[in-house]
């Protein structure tokens, strides 16, 4: 797992790092909120863990920057201040959860496994990479609010894709969302389908490309 850290404090900033890494989760740290704007601007983080009080400013306003581009990131908020009322600002803001100093590791570990277990019906209904907008209510897909029509599979794949936009998502794992048990799977069945909705995406302009991470799985992420 990857996770961005927001905390200006070194000698707490390091402690968790070290801490996180014991667990197998890489830690990139940041001490600002232009840095944190930086860093979410491509969405390779499962989880977000944000102090509030920071040099250039209170952590929650980077919430609705953060919501606008990766609304279904976790994030966990901390913070010296403690009582209900900042609890409820943070949480109304848009943090997952909300923990005050100090605090136990294993608390801050259980909640954050705790927000990553959380159903992806509880995610945002709306995903937008590059050009790309996919609805995941109603499962459509549109470009400048152009449809796109795309055959089952594809549109199975894309979903799939574009609910882990900018991570790379296993091949076993795009096999498992587009085929049932008793489907018989030729080995280059998935390749076809991708290599049809990259045609199609790239027709339409998306401005998205998928990737492929040979002996892996694919990485969709917008045109630089």
């Amino acid at each position: 797992m990857r996770l961005l850290l927001v905390e200006d404090e070194n000698e707490m900033a390091a402690a968790l790092s070290e801490a996180l890494l014991k667990f197998d989760v890489v830690v990139d740290r940041v001490f600002s909120l232009d840095l944190a704007r930086e860093a979410v601007a491509d969405p390779v983080h499962d989880a977000i863990i944000l102090d509030r009080q920071l040099p250039d400013g209170d952590g929650l306003s980077l919430l609705p920057h953060l919501r606008a581009s990766q609304s279904g990131v976790p994030v966990i908020v901390l913070t010296a201040r403690g009582d209900v009322n900042d609890r409820v600002m943070g949480l109304d803001a848009g943090a997952d959860d909300y923990l005050s100093k100090p605090f136990a590791l294993e608390e801050l570990l259980a909640r954050l496994r705790a927000v990553l277990r959380r159903p992806p019906a509880m995610a945002p209904a709306v995903a937008r990479v590059g050009q790309l907008v996919f609805n995941f209510g109603n499962r459509e897909v549109s470009v400048g609010g152009q449809p796109i029509e795309l055959r089952r599979r594809e549109l199975l794949v894309l979903e799939t894709l574009m609910r882990r936009h900018g991570r790379t998502v296993l091949r076993s794992a795009l096999e498992e969302a587009v085929y049932s048990f008793d489907d018989e799977i030729q080995s280059n069945a998935l390749d076809s389908h991708i290599s049809r909705l990259r045609r199609k995406l790239d027709t339409h302009q998306a401005a998205v490309e998928i990737h492929n991470i040979r002996g892996v799985g694919y990485l969709l992420k917008a045109v630089e």
